[in-house]
Order: structure tokens, then C-alpha cells, then sequence
């Protein structure tokens, strides 16, 4: 196996032979698409209110012990995310950047058309609904090759240096972050655990089918 595709067909490019790989117009329809929906995944876990994501748990913990509000610590943790990637030889892309720039506007707007619900059974399906969307979303948007987000790059590039499965690498590293979230004063509730076991097998799940398998450029 090529060292720098992953078992379903992610390929490691760079930003330039990225966009030189083809069918760019359906890629930054789907890229587009995953990150709209992931705005959504957001929106309905937020609404829940059964707890949230086990990277929004972290930053919550990380706010506790910093002077800094919680966006300006997500960004911290996004750059220091970033910096994770030299090892793993993760290329960045164009989705690396609509990830920053955009996943936090199509939040808020989510947020705002979406009406927290008054009973436990409808805030049981908006967190079931969560946690399926997010993984349609990523595999989306990830799927679509013009670079993962900071934090799906980790999950794409162990998976690529390692050979581990998708669901296999995303359930660990929800779960390891998820205990330093606790251990930092976050908190958490029974969607984040429900989240943290249950995205990383959608998430495989629809790699298989939404991956858009590249032929690697023969001058890069």
C-alpha cells in the first residue's frame, strides 16, 4: 500500500496537487456541504443539552485555567492541533482553512434557527441526530480531499501511519480527549459519552461510500 493513502482512499497531497487531482467542482460542493453540516451536528448537541462533544468539553476545561475566552482557546488548541501534524506528515489544504474560517459562522446560524427542546425524548433524537450528522459531515468534507480540519487531520493521519481503521483511531482520540476535558474541570454529560463511543463507527461507516478515491498526480 501506498504510505501516504489510508486504507479507504485518503491520499496525503499537498495543497497545490490537491487541487490539480480533478473533479474539483463536486469536491468543493461536498467540502461545503460537510461543513455546513457539521454547523448542524453542532447546533443539535449544543441543544441537547446532554452534553457536548468531547473536544468542546476540553476547550471548556482549558478556559478554566486560562485568561482567555473560550473561542480565543479553541483557536489556541486548533494551532496547537496543527503543529501535531509535522510527525504524522499531514499536508494542509483548502479545507484546512474553509474548516476555520467557516465551521464557527455556520454554527451560530445553526444554533439560531434551531429551538431547544422542551421534552427528554426530543432531546434524546437532536443528540442522536448529532452524532449522525457529524459523521456524515465528516466524512463529507474529509472525503472530499482538499485537506481535513485540524482535528480531522489527526484522525486521518494516524490512521494513514498507522493502517488503523477510521472508527478505530476517531474512538480513541475522543476518548483521550475527553479525559483531559474532565480531568481540566470540563464538563460532561451522557450524549458526550454517547458521542465519543458512537461517531467514530458511523464515521467508518460512511467513509466507505462518500471517499473520493484520487489518482495521485505523477509530478507533485
Amino acid at each position: 500500500m501506498n504510505p501516504n493513502t489510508s486504507p479507504l482512499g485518503l491520499t496525503n497531497l499537498g495543497p497545490l496537487a490537491q487541487l490539480r487531482a480533478g473533479r474539483v467542482s463536486e469536491r468543493l460542493v461536498r467540502l461545503l456541504a460537510g461543513l455546513w453540516l457539521y454547523g448542524v451536528s453542532n447546533a443539535l448537541l449544543m441543544e441537547s443539552a446532554l452534553g457536548g462533544s468531547p473536544w468542546v468539553v476540553f476547550h471548556q476545561g482549558a478556559a478554566l485555567h486560562l485568561p482567555l475566552s473560550l473561542g480565543m482557546v479553541m483557536v489556541l488548541v486548533a494551532v496547537a492541533v496543527l503543529l501535531l501534524w509535522i510527525p504524522l506528515r499531514q499536508m494542509p489544504g483548502l479545507g484546512t482553512v474553509a474548516n476555520t474560517l467557516l465551521l464557527g459562522p455556520f454554527t451560530d446560524f445553526n444554533l439560531g434557527m434551531l429551538d431547544a427542546p422542551d421534552s427528554l425524548p426530543m432531546r434524546c433524537i437532536y443528540l442522536a441526530g448529532g452524532v449522525v450528522v457529524c459523521a456524515l459531515a465528516t466524512a463529507l468534507y474529509v472525503g472530499a480531499q482538499l485537506g481535513p480540519g485540524p482535528r480531522d487531520g489527526l484522525m486521518t493521519g494516524f490512521a494513514r501511519r498507522t493502517g488503523w481503521s477510521i472508527q478505530r483511531v476517531r474512538t480513541c482520540i475522543e476518548i483521550v480527549v475527553l479525559a483531559m476535558g474532565v480531568v481540566l474541570g470540563g464538563i460532561a454529560g451522557l450524549g458526550t459519552l454517547v458521542f465519543a463511543l458512537g461517531v467514530g463507527p458511523i464515521t467508518q461507516f460512511f467513509m466507505r461510500y462518500l471517499v473520493l478515491r484520487l489518482e495521485e498526480p505523477a509530478n507533485d
